[in-house]
């Protein structure tokens, strides 16, 4: 009884340990400015504009805009970044600063772009 115990804690603590590391690699493969609303300006409107980038992890891409207007940092494409996922916002790290963005899709990264399968072992 004591060991069936001794193994539940140890399995728990391990599940939890691996939840708390969920961290990613990825790399940010593109930026675009999007438009993402209109503001007033007494008689006239004009519109907003927002960057967007597509961050690709293995066989996903996140499109991601920043959440805030006062964040406005245009990040470096090509750069490798370690990223968290939660609920509708990824935080990720490029060249050691921290960002948080909203995702706003995802997708499968096209046939095209993804790494080429390994052949298979004889």
């Amino acid at each position: 009884m004591k060991c069936a115990s001794l193994i539940l804690v140890f399995f728990l603590f391990g599940i939890i340990a691996t939840a708390k590391d969920n961290t990613m690699q990825g790399t940010i493969v593109s930026e675009n400015s999007v438009s993402c609303g209109a503001q007033a300006q007494g008689k006239k409107t004009s519109e907003l504009m927002c960057q967007e980038y597509v961050i690709r992890t293995g066989a996903t891409e996140y499109h991601v805009r920043q959440e805030k207007e006062a964040h406005k940092a245009l990040l470096p494409v090509n750069a490798p970044v370690e990223l968290t996922l939660k609920k509708d916002k990824m935080k990720f790290k490029v060249n050691g600063k921290e960002y948080e963005m909203l995702i706003v899709s995802e997708s499968a990264v096209p046939a095209s772009s993804a790494a080429p399968a390994e052949a298979p072992k004889p």
